[in-house]
């Protein structure tokens, strides 16, 4: 099944593909590798989920921020590709969880955005990656994630 009609079949709404914040490209393509900036967790009401995980916000409402990067990375794929049929594979994912210094489940968190991935590509969504703690992030938000996709 493509890429297009999973996410039909899904249900699965996806935001504005967000505009660059500063000087930047969102995606930068270079043969076969699409490249994606770092996304926050754009919501279709063009809000974000915002505050720390393990303070403000619990480990699920992280997870379902992880998740809501995921539809933004989405959106700006399908605007900057064209369709996301053209994706073969998740390459490699860096997520960053804005969290408590105790705060031990940054991957769980993650899992969020992961889950969505396999859930369209099956085992191609499932990527190299890294999930990893910060201070803080732009704007408050809980999770920004970059990744690269292999494209045809």
């Amino acid at each position: 099944m493509s890429a297009e009609a999973r996410i039909i079949e899904l249900k699965l709404e996806l935001p504005k593909a967000p505009k660059p914040a500063g000087t930047y490209l969102p995606v930068v393509v270079i043969g076969e590798l699409c490249y994606v900036s770092g996304h926050g967790p754009l919501k279709s009401d063009d809000t974000m989920f915002t505050g720390r995980v393990g303070q403000d916000l619990t480990e699920e409402q992280g997870i379902a921020a992880a998740r809501q990067v995921g539809l933004a990375i989405l959106a700006t794929l399908q605007k900057q590709l064209g369709s996301l049929d053209r994706v073969v594979r998740v390459v490699k994912v860096l997520g960053m969880v804005n969290s408590t210094a105790d705060f031990k489940n940054h991957p769980k968190v993650i899992n969020g955005f992961s889950d969505l991935m396999v859930d369209i590509w099956g085992e191609n969504g499932r990527a190299a990656r890294s999930a990893v703690g910060m201070g803080s992030l732009p704007g408050n938000i809980a999770v920004e994630i970059e990744a690269i996709f292999q494209v045809h």
